[in-house]
C-alpha cells in the first residue's frame, strides 16, 4: 500500500493521508460500476462532491448508469473505487432516478474541461483531469491536473514523443472551481478564497475569464464592498463599463462612492451620456461634487487625473500632529506620499515628503522642514507636461493648483502610468510602442 500525504498550503496543520494509488477521474467515468462478486451492472457516468469548505473535498458518491437510468449510489455503499471500475459493498441498489441536490457538485459535468482559478498564482487553468484518492473510510479531491499552458511546449512533446516531466497535479486547496454554472442556489464562489488575492490579480483574473465567470468573481468580492470599490479601479475601462452596465443603479453607486475620486469619474466619462447624470445623482453629496469637478476637465490632463483627496496641513502644525493625521487617515500610500502645506486661504505654501516627516522631531513645526517653492501643474498641463516635471524633480506625487495657487488635487505617478497603459494615441504621441505590440 503506498501512502501520499498532501500537505495543504493554507494550513500546515491539515494534512491528509492518501491510502492507495490516485485515482483520474477522466479514467473513472465510463468504467464499469460492478457487484459485490464482480459482475458488472452498468457504468460510473459522475462523482458527486458537496462543497463544505474542506481544503479536500470528500466523495459524497457516485452516480451510476443501468440500462437507461441513471442514479446515485453513496459513497456508504461504495466498497472500492479503481479506474478501470467501481465495486459496490451491497447488490442492491437504489434504482430511483438520479436528482441533483442544492449544493452538489458533479466534478465530470461541472468541473473537468472547465476553468478553475489557481490561488497561489492568482490565474486561470483548465482541468485537464481531477485526481482523488482513498482517505480514511471514503475518497477525497486531492487536486487537478491542468491543460499544458503553452500549445508550442505540446507540440514539441508530441513530435518528440517525449513525456511531461514532474508532477503538475495542483493541490485542491490551492484552486477554486467555478460554480455559477451549476443548476443550484446554494452554491457561490466563496469569498474567503478570493480574500487572499490582491485587488489587482482579482481584477485580472476578471478580465481573463469569460463574461460569466467574471460575474462570478464581481458576486464574491461584493461581499466586501472597499474589496470591491478596490476590483473596480484595477479593471481597464471596457471591463469596467461591461460589469457596471449589468448592475442596477443602486449598486453601481455604491460601488462608485467607495472608489477613489478620480478613479470614478474615470469610470462615469466612459459610460453612455444617459447614464452619467443618474449615477452622479445617486452618489452621497460629498463624492458627488468631487467627480463632478473632475468631470469638467479633459481626462488626459493633470484636472482629469488629478485625485482631489490629499493630506493638508499648516505650516505651524507639529510633526506630531501630522503623524496623528497621516495615522487616521483612509488615503492611499499613494497619495500620502506627500503632505502638503497650505494657509488659511487654501494656497499651497510648502510640501514635504513623509518620509522627511518621518525622519523630524515630533516637536518641531511642519514649516520649519518643507520646500517653500513647491513644483506644482496647472490642470490645464497635459501628459507630457506631467511626465517631464515629475522626472526633472523626482516626484512621486505633483501638486496641481489653480490660477490663485490654492491646491485642487494631486497627480500620482501611477495615474499616469495607467493612462498610459490604456491609452493607444498618448503611446503613439510620446513614442512608445502599442500596448499590445511584443
Amino acid at each position: 500500500m503506498s501512502v501520499t500525504t498532501l500537505q495543504p498550503k493554507a494550513s500546515k496543520q491539515n494534512i491528509v493521508e492518501i491510502s492507495g494509488p490516485r485515482i483520474k477521474l477522466s479514467r473513472l467515468v465510463g468504467s464499469h460500476l460492478v457487484d459485490s462478486q464482480g459482475d458488472k451492472l452498468g457504468k460510473v457516468k459522475d462523482i458527486v462532491v458537496r462543497p463544505g469548505g474542506e481544503t479536500h473535498p470528500p466523495i459524497a458518491g457516485i452516480v451510476g448508469q443501468i440500462g437507461h437510468r441513471e442514479l446515485f449510489i453513496p459513497i456508504e455503499r461504495v466498497r472500492e473505487i479503481k479506474e478501470s471500475r467501481v465495486e459496490l459493498a451491497r447488490d442492491s441498489v437504489n434504482l430511483k432516478q438520479f436528482e441533483r441536490r442544492p449544493g452538489e457538485l458533479l466534478l465530470a459535468r461541472d468541473v473537468a474541461g472547465r476553468h478553475l482559478i489557481h490561488l497561489s498564482k492568482a490565474r486561470l487553468l483548465k482541468a485537464r483531469d481531477i485526481e482523488m484518492g482513498h482517505y480514511g473510510q471514503g475518497y477525497v479531491l486531492l487536486g487537478a491536473e491542468p491543460v499544458a499552458s503553452s500549445p508550442i511546449g505540446y507540440l514539441y512533446r508530441k513530435l518528440t514523443k517525449r513525456k511531461r516531466t514532474g508532477n503538475t497535479l495542483i493541490d485542491w486547496s490551492d484552486v477554486e472551481p467555478f460554480v455559477g454554472h451549476v443548476p443550484t442556489a446554494r452554491l457561490r464562489l466563496p469569498y474567503r478564497a478570493l480574500a487572499r488575492l490582491r485587488p489587482a490579480q482579482i481584477a485580472d483574473l476578471v478580465e481573463a475569464a469569460s463574461h460569466e465567470e467574471g460575474e462570478e468573481i464581481i458576486e464574491a468580492v461584493g461581499h466586501d464592498r472597499d474589496l470591491e470599490a478596490d476590483v473596480f479601479e484595477e479593471l481597464d475601462p471596457e471591463h469596467q463599463r461591461e460589469f457596471m452596465e449589468s448592475k442596477s443603479e443602486i449598486e453601481a453607486a455604491r460601488v462608485l462612492s467607495r472608489m477613489a475620486p478620480d478613479d470614478a469619474a474615470d469610470l462615469i466619462a466612459d459610460l453612455d451620456q444617459d447614464q452619467r447624470l443618474p449615477l452622479l445623482e445617486a452618489l452621497p453629496a460629498d463624492q458627488r461634487d468631487k467627480v463632478r469637478n473632475l468631470l469638467h476637465y479633459h481626462p488626459e490632463t493633470a484636472g482629469g487625473l488629478m485625485n482631489p483627496d490629499f493630506l493638508q496641513a499648516k505650516a505651524h502644525d507639529t510633526v506630531g500632529t501630522v503623524l496623528d493625521m497621516i495615522r487616521n487617515s483612509d488615503l492611499s500610500p499613494e497619495v500620502l506620499s506627500y503632505v502638503y502645506i497650505a494657509d488659511e486661504d487654501g494656497i499651497l505654501t510648502g510640501m514635504l515628503p513623509l518620509v522627511s516627516v518621518l525622519q523630524a522631531e515630533q516637536e518641531s513645526l511642519l514649516g520649519d522642514s518643507s520646500e517653500q517653492e513647491p513644483v506644482t501643474i496647472l490642470p490645464d498641463g497635459d501628459v507630457g507636461m506631467i511626465l517631464h516635471t515629475m522626472s526633472d524633480f523626482n516626484l512621486q506625487a505633483l501638486p496641481v493648483v489653480d490660477e490663485s495657487q490654492k491646491l485642487i488635487g494631486v497627480v500620482t505617478f501611477d495615474d499616469v502610468l495607467e493612462l498610459l497603459l490604456n491609452s493607444a494615441s498618448l503611446r503613439r504621441n510620446l513614442g512608445l510602442p502599442a500596448a499590445d505590440d511584443h
